[in-house]
């Protein structure tokens, strides 16, 4: 089923002037500012590639979604209405984030707004449990391994898609300044600063490939928008590949790093990552 182009998202998405200004994205007088417009567009790009993804994969069935670090939730409640409004599926969601005031305030807009199939939680992404099984794991920039911990978290859970857009990858740029074979190009301050964002993501789509995932990586807005415009896009295959984990440790072990998505997954005797595999469907 073709989804409409984002052209046609913001104008139905407009039509919900009561949403978009409970949740803060526009005024009640219906402006927009610039911050605001910005972070429109972000939530835009990435319930396209939601939406695309629901429709090919979901069309029997709304998923349950699990929204990482979800903040003030403006991509949960975009993509409630969105769902709903676009392909008539009344999905469930759930929100987790470890700041208290947040999630009170994303409960009082929930009831506000009368979406009986959202709740959200106070909780670390890593140490929640849903409770019930979850198709698909978003974090839109979730901060630096805030991201690792939603991709773990999508991966333990055994979820079919796992979708992320990554902000602030800081753990891995202080790994890289001395100690492997591209030292001359990460002595300079902006080189490693870009490389080191690079190599995080490369990193995450190799461990989720490894884990048993079919990996894309999609710009979800320009670049002049955001430099933080990269979708790391996961669905979970039948049959993962042979090669396991190699191309990930080969990387990793290339640059002397160690990632934090690492420290989700208990070593096991011998020391490699243990995986909880995602079932077969």
């Amino acid at each position: 089923m073709a989804t409409p182009d984002r052209a046609e998202l913001l104008r139905r998405l407009e039509a919900s002037e009561k949403m978009l200004t409970a949740i803060g994205l526009r005024s009640p007088s219906g402006f927009y500012d610039r911050r605001h417009a910005k972070k429109l567009e972000e939530v835009l790009g990435f319930s396209e590639q939601v939406l695309a993804v629901v429709a090919d994969a979901f069309a029997d069935k709304a998923p349950v979604i699990l929204d990482c670090s979800c903040g003030k939730s403006y991509l949960s409640f975009v993509l409630n209405y969105l769902l709903a409004d676009v392909l008539g599926k009344q999905c469930s969601f759930i929100g987790t984030d470890t700041n208290p005031k947040l999630i009170a305030r994303c409960d009082e807009i929930r009831a506000a707004l009368g979406f009986e199939n959202m709740e959200f939680h106070r909780a670390r992404t890593i140490e929640f449990m849903p409770g019930r099984p979850v198709d698909i794991v978003l974090a839109l920039h979730a901060c630096d391994t805030a991201t690792d911990e939603a991709i773990a978290k999508g991966i333990q859970l055994g979820a079919r898609y796992i979708l992320v857009v990554p902000c602030c990858q800081n753990q891995i740029r202080g790994q890289i300044k001395a100690g492997h074979p591209l030292v001359n190009l990460t002595e300079f301050g902006p080189i490693r600063y870009a490389l080191a964002n690079l190599l995080t993501d490369a990193l995450r789509a190799l461990f989720l490939r490894g884990a048993g995932y079919d990996v894309k990586l999609n710009e979800i807005v320009p670049p002049k928008l955001t430099p933080k415009n990269i979708m790391i896009l996961a669905r979970r295959m039948k049959k993962p590949r042979r090669s396991g984990m190699a191309d990930y440790e080969r990387l990793r072990d290339f640059f002397d790093v160690h990632p934090r998505i690492e420290d989700c997954f208990p070593p096991k005797a011998d020391g490699v990552t243990a995986l909880t595999r995602p079932a077969e469907v």
